[in-house]
Order: structure tokens, then sequence, then C-alpha cells
């Protein structure tokens, strides 16, 4: 299994992981790193997050949703979404949730990133 891609800065509206430039949002999820085209939460639905939920427990263990500069509640139908799939979501700003990524995936922990652009 190949390393896990480490978030190396973030901010200006989008992300640098490893030696790439993403603009916008971004996914993380085993060792793709993707851009994510959802823009805020307010338009996040469980669709957004379907790669995760489908690979389910053995594969993510947590979920690390980056909500933007502030924390604030993730919608009801993405909680209930990740519940029903076994994946725990962990809701938190997307510097904090960029920074226990970084820790996380350094342990060898089955962690995935879905990250609002900041």
């Amino acid at each position: 299994m190949a390393a896990p891609p480490v978030i190396e800065a973030f901010g200006g509206g989008g992300f640098r992981i490893g030696e790439r430039r993403i603009e916008g949002s971004v996914l993380i999820l085993r060792e793709a790193v993707a851009a994510w085209p959802v823009r805020s939460l307010s338009t996040l639905t469980p669709d957004d997050l379907s790669a995760v939920a489908h690979l389910g427990p053995l594969e993510v263990e947590v979920l690390l949703l980056g909500v933007g500069p502030t924390m604030a509640m993730a919608p009801r139908p993405v909680r209930d979404a990740m519940f029903n799939a076994g994946v725990g979501l962990d809701v938190m700003s997307t510097p904090e949730a960029c920074r226990m990524y970084n820790y996380l995936a350094g342990e060898g922990r089955r962690v995935a990133a879905a990250l609002l652009a900041v």
C-alpha cells in the first residue's frame, strides 16, 4: 500500500497535497486525491460522500469533514448517511481537519477527508 498523501498547505481557495496544487475543495480517499465539487456546507448532500459510504468501515474508519474556516454542523442527512454506512464522521473547521488528517494518516489509520476550500 502506498503512503497516504500529505496536506502540505491550504488556503487561498485550495490545497497543496504532495507537490500538486488543487483549486477548490478536495476529497482524499485512501491514496486518491481529487477535486471535490462541493462549494459550501449548505449544498452538501449524502451523494457528495457516496464514495466514502460505499467503502464502509473496513476501508474508512473515520471521515474528517472540513466545513470551512469555522466549525459548523453537518446537515442531518449527511450525518445519517455516514452513520448508516458505519463510517465515523468528525466535523471540524478545514484548518483543523487538515492537521488531524495528517496526524491520523501518519499513524496509519484508515482516514478519509472531505475538505471545503478556505
